[in-house]
């Protein structure tokens, strides 16, 4: 029994002893191979080199994912930065539409400026009588719209009459589609302006659904201009897709 137990004890030291240095083939008594850890300083350089490949390739994955945002912010700021500019000029600080100025129909209709608001507006202002640019607007407004395609009924083109005269009778089947207001022409100064030099029959004016004056175009715009306008009232329509809709808000079908 003794034997068996001095046995037992030489067997337990045995199994919990790791093999002598200097004898690396070793066997363990239990069959197991046991091998020495790496030295501090090198796990920790190993730790570090890992750790810089990670960082590369998360910043390789990154720039991959960035490169499209990228290009496009240098292709808009740096090599077209002429691409970004309107034709029309843009008002600042924008102004309200007077909503309570009387503005009634050509039949006598009673009637506010208030009541254009909801819709973009394509404005023209001209006397009754309607000399050839007025007509020439009021043509220009018509084309204008329609080039819009799809968006044509988020924008309204309206001739502002500011005196008491009829149009001539000519004029009214181009007229189909228009919306045609008579309102105070002093009024209307608070309101819109020309550029220095020329008279509010000159321009084109955009409202904004909310009734804000926004931009005005070039004096008497000829064909050459009104496909740049064109180009403005598209980037609008644009950019305002994700907040306007067709007609105006609570208006009857």
């Amino acid at each position: 029994m003794s034997g068996s137990k001095s046995s037992d004890a030489s067997f337990a030291q045995a199994a919990s002893r790791p093999p002598e240095m200097g004898e690396p083939d070793a066997a363990h008594p239990l069959g197991l191979s046991v091998h020495g850890l790496p030295a501090t300083g090198e796990a920790i350089a190993a730790l570090e080199t890992r750790s810089r490949q990670g960082r590369w390739k998360m910043l390789g994955v990154l720039l991959v994912c960035a490169a499209p945002v990228i290009a496009s912010y240098t292709a808009y700021y740096l090599v077209r930065p002429e691409a970004r500019r309107s034709y029309g000029e843009l008002i600042e600080p924008q102004r309200p539409l007077p909503a309570a100025l009387a503005a009634p129909a050509l039949d006598g209709t009673p009637g506010a400026l208030g009541q254009l608001q909801g819709q973009w507006l394509l404005v023209s202002v001209a006397p009754g009588a309607c000399d050839e640019v007025c007509r020439n607007h009021l043509y220009l407004q018509r084309q204008l719209r329609e080039g819009l395609g799809k968006d044509k009924d988020r924008m309204d083109w309206v001739w502002l009459v500011t005196d008491g005269a009829e149009p001539p009778a000519e004029i009214a089947p181009g007229l189909r589609g228009a919306t045609v207001r008579r309102v105070d022409a002093q009024a209307l100064t608070g309101w819109l302006a020309p550029a220095q030099g020329h008279a509010l029959s000159d321009h084109l004016f955009v409202v904004d659904p909310m009734g804000h004056w926004m931009m005005r175009f070039p004096a008497r715009l000829d064909a050459a201009g009104a496909a740049r306008a064109k180009r403005d009232l598209e980037r609008l329509m644009r950019a305002s897709a994700s907040w306007d809709q067709p007609g105006r808000p609570g208006a009857q079908p």
